[in-house]
């Protein structure tokens, strides 16, 4: 008995098979799928048909027989009918020109299988040789030229926008067929014959940026990645010069919209499972929520519209000025819209906003604000993916968070607008709940500068991180926002009214925390380093505390704080103490750490003993916060502190070297999970062909 062939057998089952005659036992096949077994014969497809080019795009595009039957094939068998595949993608080019809708339609999905089923079967092909599969090495140039200006053409042209959203949708599938989107090299053809322009039309335009903008964003964040660090890439140079202001207040405010409604959803979900977390547990599949029986709520993020907006924060200086635009309204009409291809059933946050909210005549804000930003939609978007960082995917998140509000925070336009007392706002940040505190009552968050909130929201994350699997590198990016912050009041003389004794406080528990698992910490991570920058942001709050303190009270309350906790600090100095009069690898990190401590010492050694006379002379056993800043107060003039330098020094945020290897693998989960949600499924398919059957 023959054997048969398992990955044929799949192929029948894809093979658009119709129903049995009485007179065969094998089902026909559909017509077009009997063109593509023609294709995948070495005979020339046109030999006997000089008409077979114009007819196949007429016929509806068969993608999964189409897909498997290339998948099907090694890179041998490719090279035999390489002539018939090159025809077909050249073929496939010339339609996209036609006048006949139906053509293109099935050119743009033909060409998405071919770049897709090449690619599948050949993932340890090189470059080359793929392009050479594909297109033809000595055609290349002039089919890729070909492909980039009709793609160009149909996106800034006035057809149908769903011509638009396939258009986008073929791009998306172009530069994320490689796991490692630099190894794509039919992307140095994407960056020849830019489409940099079309992208920026797309966000410019207000009616094509509330059907496309979602995608033109990614793509354009997904470009600027590709051999970011190995040449001259032309979108990160077009990204870091554009200046018109519609265009990045279009970028701006897809972004804006995407987070805005995973927050609005995130909310409107943590409030349901308040009634009952197992009762709805049920209800969540295939929503944004991962729940573990013995965890709190957790939620997928949207990593692709974060790294769209670092890449606009980062490369472009007059991007800064979007995150500060209040936005009581969104202007993006309310019109009806043709079908464009999405994905349902995939998990908020990996997909674009629902096209009733891109499509939404408001933002759904707050209801305590009269307005937002993007700034605020991002600080909340940050306090909910920040609380859980338990896995790898949410603590890159996190770290993505931080980097974005550490390169706003080194930006002086973004500093003054962050400090500006005249521009307050209500910030509602996410807390995590935690058992030794009661739920924050939203009601009660007092309208301030944005810098609080900020500030908030690093203290926040202060607080609730202390754990065995210590995220060492966030903390580190989160002290170091903070200096900056205070470097730049320092340097401006800004008197913030902020409850600095919360700030204290955590960062005294965070010392406490790394004394006390000193042993486990060490193996794993250099905490002297870390507990030099929070020891440093209290010589800042000491040596320079006068000039930027709201009020004299809040720098006796600092003397006071630290005094009162004087056991941890002198705890801190013992520690190092004794690491760096030891050989060993923290011999240095450690000295560095007791310098930093002479003045913190200092106030210690010099109050402490002021106190104890002050008790005993008064009898009083225990004295009260009041009685403790008096004695403050009246023992300054008697105090010696040293002048420490550098402490308002800090290094600016730099991409290349240091966050190199973190962004190359971020941009590979992104371009995956990108690559799983281009769908050209056979509803959408249908939805197409239904349109442009009734234009023609």
């Amino acid at each position: 008995m023959p054997k048969t062939d398992p990955a044929m057998s799949q192929l029948e089952k894809k093979a658009g098979l119709l129903r049995r005659t009485s007179s065969s036992k094998k089902p026909l096949k559909e017509k077009v799928v009997l063109m593509y077994d023609e294709i995948f014969a070495k005979e020339d497809p046109a030999k006997n048909n000089s008409r077979f080019w114009d007819e196949l795009f007429l016929m509806k595009v068969n993608l999964e027989y189409l897909e498997a039957k290339l998948e099907s094939l090694d890179g041998d068998e490719v090279m035999k009918i390489k002539d018939n595949i090159n025809s077909l993608f050249h073929h496939c080019v010339q339609a996209l020109a036609e006048e006949h809708q139906i053509k293109v339609v099935n050119a743009l999905q033909t060409l998405c299988a071919l770049f897709r089923g090449v690619h599948q079967k050949n993932k340890s092909a090189s470059g080359f040789d793929i392009i050479n599969m594909l297109v033809g090495f000595d055609k290349a140039e002039l089919r890729m030229k070909d492909l980039m200006e009709s793609l160009d053409s149909l996106l800034c042209g006035d057809g149908s926008e769903s011509l638009k959203a396939l258009c986008l949708k073929l791009l998306l599938c172009l530069v994320t067929v490689t796991d490692n989107i630099s190894q794509n090299t039919i992307l140095e053809y994407v960056m020849i014959n830019s489409i940099f322009e079309a992208i920026l039309q797309i966000l410019s335009d207000v009616s094509t940026r509330g059907q496309h903008g979602y995608d033109a964003v990614v793509l354009l964040a997904l470009l600027v990645n590709y051999r970011k660090y190995e040449s001259v890439n032309p979108y990160i140079v077009k990204l870091s010069i554009v200046d018109d202001e519609p265009t990045l207040d279009g970028m701006g405010l897809v972004v804006g919209q995407a987070l805005t409604e995973y927050n609005r959803q995130y909310k409107d979900k943590e409030e349901e499972n308040h009634g009952g977390f197992f009762s709805t547990l049920t209800s969540m599949v295939g929503s944004m929520f991962i729940a573990d029986a013995d965890e709190k709520l957790s939620v997928q993020t949207n990593e692709a519209i974060l790294l769209a907006l670092y890449e606009a924060v980062h490369l472009n200086r007059n991007f800064i000025t979007v995150l500060a635009q209040s936005h009581p309204e969104i202007d993006i009409p309310t019109t009806p819209i043709t079908p464009v291809l999405t994905t349902p059933t995939t998990p908020l946050g990996t997909t674009p906003p629902s096209m009733d909210m891109m499509n939404s005549s408001e933002l759904p804000l707050d209801p305590n604000l009269q307005t937002s930003n993007l700034l605020i939609t991002f600080l909340k978007y940050s306090s909910i993916v920040m609380q859980d960082t338990k896995d790898e995917h949410r603590l890159n998140s996190a770290r993505l968070c931080l980097i974005i509000l550490t390169c706003i925070t080194e930006d002086q336009y973004a500093d003054a607008f962050l400090h500006d007392d005249n521009m307050n706002f209500r910030v509602n940040l996410h807390r995590m709940p935690m058992r030794h505190r009661k739920k924050a009552a939203e009601k009660n968050v007092p309208s301030r500068p944005l810098v609080c909130a900020v500030l908030d929201l690093m203290v926040e994350f202060i607080v609730t991180h202390m754990m065995k699997d210590f995220p060492m590198d966030l903390y580190m990016r989160c002290v170091q926002v903070i200096h900056k912050l205070i470097c730049y009041q320092k340097k401006c003389r800004i008197r913030l009214h902020y409850t600095w004794r919360e700030l204290w406080s955590a960062l005294i528990n965070l010392l406490k925390f790394l004394l006390s698992n000193e042993t486990v910490l060490l193996a794993k991570h250099n905490i002297f380093h870390l507990a030099l920058l929070v020891v440093n942001l209290f010589n800042m709050f000491i040596t320079y505390g006068d000039t930027f303190l709201p009020t004299s009270n809040s720098y006796d309350e600092l003397y006071y704080e630290i005094v009162r906790m004087h056991q941890i600090f002198d705890n801190l100095y013992c520690m190092v103490l004794r690491v760096s009069t030891n050989a060993g690898q923290w011999k240095e990190p450690a000295s560095k750490v007791t310098h930093s401590l002479v003045n913190v010492r200092a106030i210690i050694n010099h109050f402490n003993p002021k106190i104890e006379s002050y008790a005993a002379v008064n009898h009083i056993s225990q004295l009260s916060e009041d009685q403790v800043l008096e004695v403050v107060r009246s023992n300054y003039d008697t105090l010696t502190l040293k002048l420490q330098d550098g402490l308002d020094q800090f290094e600016r945020y730099s991409e290349q070297p240091k966050e190199a290897a973190f962004f190359k693998d971020l941009v590979r989960s992104i371009s995956l999970n990108v690559r799983k949600n281009v769908s050209l499924n056979t509803l959408s398919q249908d939805l197409l062909l239904k349109e442009f059957s009734t234009i023609s």
